[in-house]
C-alpha cells in the first residue's frame, strides 16, 4: 500500500509518475464504488461514471490545490457526473438507512431507521433486509432529483453545507431549505409506502385466512 497521502499522490502524477494514479484508483475504488451503486441504483451505470470520474482527475489534476482534501474533491466530481446520467436516464438509487443524516454543525447524527420509525407507517424492524431496500427504494424513487441528491450528498458523503453549494452550484441557504424539504419529502413518501405494504399485507392474510378456514371445515364436519 502506498504510504503516500493523496496531495502527494497527486503532486506526483504531475510529475509523470503514473502508478499515483493507479493508487488513487485502488485507495478509494470501494467507497466511491458504494457511494455511486447506491446513488444510481445500477452496478453497470456506477462503474462507468467510475471511469468518468477519474477520467475527470486526470484531467484536473493540474489545477487541483494540495492544500484542499482530496476526497471532497473527488466524490464532487463523481456526483455531478452521476447527476448528468440519472437526468440523462432517469436512474433511481437505494439508501443506506443505518447511515447518519448529516449536512453542518450541529446535528444529532439521526438515522434513515429513526426518521422511518417516527413516521410510524412502516415497522421497520420487521422488515426483511431485501423487503425493506425494495421499500425505501419505492420512496426515494418518488422524490425529484434535486431533492434526491443534496440528501445523499448530506448524509453519505457527510458533505458540509458549503461544499454542497459548491457541488451543485447553489446558495449555502438554498442546500438548507432543499436537505429539509429533503427529509420531509421523503418521510412522506415513506409512509404512503407504508399505506400500500400494510394493505398488501392484509390481502395476503385474507387470502390465507380464507384457504385456512377451508381446509378446517372438514374435519369439524367428520367430528
Amino acid at each position: 500500500m502506498d504510504a503516500r497521502t493523496d496531495p502527494q499522490l497527486i503532486e506526483a502524477y504531475r510529475t509523470g509518475d503514473v502508478g499515483a494514479m493507479e493508487a488513487l484508483v485502488r485507495r478509494h475504488h470501494d467507497a466511491l464504488m458504494r457511494f455511486l451503486i447506491r446513488l444510481l441504483g445500477d452496478r453497470a451505470a456506477a462503474e462507468d461514471v467510475f471511469q468518468e470520474t477519474f477520467v475527470q482527475v486526470h484531467l484536473s489534476a493540474g489545477v487541483f490545490d494540495t492544500n484542499r482534501r482530496f476526497e471532497p474533491w473527488l466524490f464532487t466530481i463523481a456526483a455531478n457526473k452521476a447527476r448528468d446520467l440519472m437526468r440523462r436516464n432517469q436512474r433511481r438509487k437505494a439508501l443506506d438507512l443505518s447511515s447518519p443524516i448529516r449536512g453542518g454543525a450541529g446535528d444529532d447524527g439521526a438515522t434513515y431507521v429513526d426518521l422511518l420509525s417516527a413516521g410510524d407507517a412502516l415497522p421497520v424492524e420487521q422488515l426483511g433486509e431485501n423487503e425493506r431496500d425494495e421499500a425505501v427504494q419505492r420512496a426515494v424513487s418518488r422524490m425529484p432529483l434535486m431533492l434526491r441528491e443534496v440528501l445523499l450528498m448530506a448524509y453519505f458523503q457527510r458533505m458540509s453545507y458549503g461544499q454542497i453549494a459548491d457541488a451543485l452550484d447553489i446558495p449555502l441557504g438554498t442546500v438548507k431549505s432543499r436537505l429539509h424539504a429533503a427529509v420531509a419529502a421523503f418521510a412522506r413518501q415513506w409512509q404512503d409506502v407504508g399505506r400500500q405494504h400494510t394493505r398488501d399485507r392484509k390481502g395476503e392474510d385474507g387470502v390465507g385466512g380464507d384457504e385456512t378456514k377451508g381446509r378446517g371445515e372438514p374435519g369439524r364436519n367428520r367430528g
